[in-house]
């Protein structure tokens, strides 16, 4: 099976009925199974996968995500994009529950997540200056604007650890910092993504205006905004997936040309196998 694009469904985007011909595709990896069977299914001319993000059901904690098994798993159908579906917080009044936000930058205040592919034996230091495919980006965020949604063309995703939200003091201190969005689930995916040389944009949908707002946060508000963007993710998918070009000249496509630190000799046969639909090229 091949894709060429892929959909990584967040809170409230979780099926794939926007597809033809459909079948779910059990894959396996290095580091493991991916968060549940990817769909790969036809629309239009294009093949595209997708993949909920926290398992049907949402059964997974965005701390115990196995992102690189979830990265890879894509690489290893072709896919070449990564639409990012996910559910945020505002951190800013004019960026307003039910507004979506197409970021350019991350910040990132994780501490329990593997957030490389390259380890034993092999270093590897990619370029990520700007975490987001800039070409798919201003795609995305085009398409948001022609439907008419109220869209915010750029900025900064901070991502915390979870799965609790943040407290009063972390919302305002992150506010104070000029961020414009909360979540928690943009790293590491973006991070593995721009190692596999996938391009990857998000659709960040807003939910609320997280606990330096007046009101407190709660899941049954998330969830319920959340359930409310998700027929305007689907739109704006619909949209981007006939218009995205898979000709690639954006800096994501050859992120490891001269990244590789490691002399090739030096790095371990078995190393070199688990790696190989990532460095094969280079080696």
């Amino acid at each position: 099976m091949h894709a060429d694009i892929a959909i990584i469904g967040g809170s409230g985007v979780y099926d794939a009925s926007m597809l033809d011909n459909v079948k779910d595709v059990e894959i396996d990896t290095p580091f493991g199974k991916p968060s549940d069977a990817i769909t790969i299914g036809s629309f239009g001319e294009t093949n595209v996968a997708f993949l909920p993000r926290h398992g049907k059901g949402h059964r997974i904690s965005p701390s115990k995500l196995n992102s690189r098994a979830n990265i890879l798993a894509l690489k290893k159908l072709g896919v070449k994009r990564i639409i990012s579906a996910s559910a945020v917080g505002s951190l800013k009044l004019e960026h307003k529950p039910l507004d979506i936000v197409i970021p350019d930058q991350i910040f990132d205040r994780t501490r329990m997540r593997k957030s490389t592919f390259f380890e034993d034996g092999i270093v590897v230091h990619i370029g990520f200056a700007d975490p987001f495919c800039p070409e798919m980006s201003s795609l995305l965020a085009d398409i948001t604007n022609e439907l008419g949604y109220s869209v915010h063309s750029k900025g900064t995703y901070v991502c915390m650890e979870g799965p609790q939200f943040s407290t009063r003091a972390e919302s305002r201190v992150y506010q104070n910092l000029g961020f414009d969005i909360i979540g928690m689930t943009a790293l590491p995916e973006a991070k593995l993504a721009r190692e596999a040389e996938i391009c990857y944009s998000m659709i960040a949908t807003v939910t609320d205006y997280d606990v330096w707002h007046e009101e407190d946060v709660n899941i049954e508000t998330v969830i319920a905004n959340a359930m409310k963007n998700e027929e305007a993710v689907r739109n704006i998918i619909k949209e981007a997936v006939p218009r995205i070009s898979l000709e690639r000249n954006c800096i994501c496509s050859n992120a490891l040309a001269r990244a590789i630190i490691t002399a090739p000799d030096k790095i371990p046969v078995e190393t070199k196998r688990k790696l190989n639909d990532l460095i094969g090229k280079y080696l």
